[in-house]
C-alpha cells in the first residue's frame, strides 16, 4: 500500500514539474525573428527604390514560409538580388547583419501604372512627329519594353528611326532629334557680351542638335566653334 501511495505521490510531483517546465524553458530560449518585420523591410525598400518611377506604384509581396525559424535580428539589411530590378517580378534579399547572420529572399511584384505614348496611326521611318501622330494609353510599365515614352511633349519634333504600326508603344531609342544645324548649311554666327552683339554669316561643317557644339567656316575663311541653336543659329563665345 505504501509503495502504491509513494508512486502516486511521485507522479503528482512529476506532473507539477512538467507543467511548470515550459515557462522556464521559454524564458531561457533566444527570441525568434518576426517574419512580418522581414516583409515590412522588403516593402519599405521597394517603395524607396521605385520612388522615381512615373505613375502609381503597386507592391505585392509573396508570403514567407511560416515554418521559417530564425534568431531575432537587431539590424536587417535589404538589397536587390543579383539580376533583379525594382519593378516587375523581383526578389529582395534581406540579410541579418547582427547578432546572428542569416539571409531570406522575399519575392515581390511591383506594378507601375501610368500613361504611356503610342502611335495614333501608321508612321513611317524618318517621319517627324506631330501632335496628331500620338495618343496615350494607361497600363503597367513593368510589362512593357524599357525606355517607354510617358510624356508626348518629349517626342514632338523628333523623327522616327523605324516605322510604327498603329497602337505601338513609343520608345526613346526610336526617336532621333532633328538637327538644329545641318552640315554645309548657311548659318548665322551670333556673338554677344556685355553691351554688344555681333552677327555674321558662315557655313556649318557638321550636323548638330540643339545645344551641341558645331564648327563653322566664317565668311572670312576662319574656323569658328560655337553652340547650335534652333533656326540655323550658332552662338559663339570669345
Amino acid at each position: 500500500m505504501r509503495t502504491a501511495y509513494y508512486a502516486l505521490l511521485m507522479c503528482g510531483l512529476s506532473l507539477i514539474q512538467f507543467l511548470s517546465f515550459p515557462d522556464a524553458v521559454l524564458a531561457s530560449m533566444p527570441a525568434r525573428q518576426d517574419l512580418r518585420l522581414i516583409q515590412d523591410t522588403a516593402a519599405s525598400f521597394l517603395h524607396i527604390q521605385s520612388a522615381g518611377l512615373p505613375g502609381q506604384v503597386e507592391i505585392t509581396l509573396a508570403p514567407l514560409d511560416a515554418r521559417i525559424n530564425l534568431p531575432a535580428c537587431a539590424a536587417l539589411e535589404p538589397s536587390l538580388s543579383s539580376g533583379s530590378r525594382a519593378w516587375g517580378n523581383t526578389t529582395v534579399t534581406v540579410r541579418c547583419v547582427a547578432p546572428s547572420p542569416w539571409t531570406v529572399y522575399v519575392r515581390a511584384t511591383v506594378k507601375v501604372i501610368s500613361d504611356y505614348v503610342v502611335s495614333a496611326k501608321p508612321l513611317v521611318q524618318g517621319h517627324v512627329l506631330g501632335p496628331a501622330d500620338l495618343t496615350t494609353r494607361s497600363g503597367d510599365l513593368s510589362q512593357l519594353p524599357p525606355g517607354i515614352v510617358t510624356n508626348p511633349e518629349r517626342a514632338l519634333g523628333r523623327s522616327l528611326v523605324a516605322s510604327l504600326a498603329p497602337g505601338k508603344p513609343l520608345r526613346q531609342d526610336l526617336l532621333r532629334a532633328q538637327p538644329a544645324v545641318i552640315q554645309n548649311q548657311s548659318v548665322k554666327l551670333v556673338s554677344s557680351g556685355h553691351g554688344f552683339s555681333v552677327s555674321t554669316e558662315g557655313k556649318a561643317l557638321n550636323n548638330a542638335e540643339e545645344g551641341q557644339p558645331v564648327q563653322v567656316r566664317s565668311a572670312s575663311g576662319s574656323l569658328v566653334s560655337g553652340i547650335a541653336r534652333t533656326g540655323a543659329i550658332v552662338e559663339v563665345s570669345y
